[in-house]
């Protein structure tokens, strides 16, 4: 009876490189038109003035300035009042 047990599924097998998300450049940073300010997943954060948002959420420059983290309440669509992070550039 020499023979090998069945070796059943293996699940941890994958191994993909990880996708560099998050902050890129911080409040009070200079920054200049079209670098990437946040790569996200999702609205995390949200555009404000002087950024644009791609189509992966990452949000980038439109104008050739200093960053800054606003925290605003808005509201949802169910009327409910939150607070959500939007990232803007101001004109040096």
């Amino acid at each position: 009876m020499s023979h090998v047990k069945a070796g059943g599924t293996s699940k941890n097998i994958h191994d993909s490189p990880g996708q560099r998300l998050g902050v890129k450049l911080f409040g009070g940073q200079t920054v200049k038109t079209g670098q990437v300010i946040v790569r996200q997943v999702g609205m995390t954060k949200r555009p404000g003035q002087g950024t644009k948002i791609s189509r992966n959420f990452t949000i980038h420059a439109a104008i050739d300035g200093k960053v800054s983290f606003v925290s605003k309440k808005i509201r949802l669509f169910s009327g409910k009042s939150v607070y959500r992070t939007f990232v803007e550039v101001h004109q040096a």
